[in-house]
């Protein structure tokens, strides 16, 4: 039945609610898993609408993650004309036994002893940047005051930047990671350019001088280049970065937005385990993408892939399915099945970093809502400017207020 319908003709971005997907997407889905898409590069491959499908094709290692043979589903901004192949390091962009390599020497880095050891930096982290949002109140925009600067100091404190070196470092990474909501293109590349250039120099450091972080532990392994470690940290920062960012903010107006839930979270605390997952489904701000190309004639849900075809996984799609979630469009932190979800990916390529992403949102909730009991938005929700054009969906600003003041940023 696919097969003879049009092509869709562009991904579906624009959204009629702030936390709902496309209107678009449901039709999609309702019409089956699997419709024929039609990438901006004239390519004729999928888009992927149901929980099972996508669950599928990640599980399925004859869909290949490897660069060179992806089309990406929205204008690139960066890349005109094929997809070159990954950068050494760039593992998630890359099938085994090299994407194997690459992350079984990375896997000692996120265990649970080693995320246990950076919590209490991270909960020293929040709380700080909370005193100086409170200092800076009582109305401050929570992008750039708090969600903003914890992930990047986050990231400072897994790689080991130096105090000194922070403030730049955090300035860098905010154009490139945030996808540079307010910069032009040449500036991104530069900043890029920069951060690179930084993160190798971090990299020589350990060589000279191995210290107890996680560049330093990959220098002592002995097994990877400059040019790889590099990569490796610079991957590490966009993607844990861009995620934990969109998160806090988007999850806090979420929290704002649902008083009930909020009302349950604060009443028992013990809920902001299950609370993150849900909030990962219902928000799914991956938003563009990822996408995966079929190495071989593949049937999935009763339709044929052919070799060669890239297929389109639409997650936040699939985490509002029917079939697998019951009243997928309503924000229940009770639910049952919420890490079922897959925001985070699922089988061999599923986010390394998710548990430090997890830590973050489950110190960063809990610290803001108890630091600020009468936390409210500043603006009317439909004031809140929203971007949907870059690969992550979320908030360009959150003008909040608390207190007896009601202004905002």
């Amino acid at each position: 039945m696919t097969d003879v319908l049009p092509p869709v003709q562009s991904l579906p971005l624009k959204r009629s609610s702030r936390f709902d997907p496309p209107d678009d997407l449901k039709a999609l889905r309702e019409r089956g898993p699997l419709s024929r898409f039609s990438y901006p590069d004239g390519h004729l491959g999928w888009l992927v609408t149901s929980h099972a499908a996508a669950r599928a094709v990640f599980a399925d290692q004859r869909f290949s993650s490897r660069r060179e043979l992806q089309h990406f589903p929205i204008p690139h901004p960066f890349v005109s004309g094929e997809m070159p192949p990954a950068d050494p390091g760039s593992f998630p962009e890359m099938d085994p036994p090299e994407h194997t390599r690459y992350r079984k020497l990375l896997q000692g880095e996120f265990t649970a002893r080693r995320l246990a050891h950076l919590t209490p930096r991270i909960e020293k982290i929040v709380a700080d940047q909370l005193d100086a949002m409170e200092e800076a109140g009582p109305g401050a925009d929570f992008v750039r005051t708090f969600s903003l600067t914890v992930p990047s100091l986050v990231i400072c404190e897994l790689l080991g930047v130096p105090a000194e070196d922070r403030e730049q470092f955090q300035a860098r990474a905010h154009v490139v990671a945030v996808a540079s909501m307010d910069s032009t293109p040449e500036e991104t590349m530069a900043a890029l350019g920069a951060l690179q250039e930084f993160v190798h120099g971090l990299v020589l450091a350990r060589r000279s001088a191995p210290t107890d972080d996680l560049l330093g532990n990959l220098v002592r392994s002995g097994e990877l280049t400059d040019e790889e470690l590099t990569t490796i940290a610079l991957n590490l920062l966009f993607a844990g970065y861009g995620l934990t960012v969109n998160m806090l903010s988007l999850g806090t107006f979420a929290l704002l937005e649902n008083p009930a839930q909020l009302a349950d979270l604060r009443a028992e605390p013990e809920l902001i385990d299950n609370a993150v997952e849900e909030l990962l489904r219902y928000l799914t701000i991956i938003h563009v993408g990822p996408t995966r190309t079929a190495l071989e004639d593949v049937e999935l849900e009763g339709t044929l892939i052919r070799a060669g075809e890239t297929v389109t996984l639409s997650l936040p799609s699939a985490n509002r399915d029917e079939e697998r979630f019951e009243r997928p469009d309503e924000l229940d932190f009770r639910r049952q099945g919420a890490r079922s979800h897959l925001s985070l990916g699922h089988g061999i390529h599923q986010c390394l970093g998710q548990e430090l992403a997890r830590i973050q949102m489950r110190v960063a909730y809990p610290a803001l809502l108890r630091r600020f009991p009468d936390l409210r938005l500043a603006v009317a929700a439909d004031e809140v400017p929203m971007h949907d054009e870059l690969a992550f969906y979320g908030v360009r600003e959150l003008p909040v207020a608390w207190g007896a003041a009601s202004g905002g940023a």
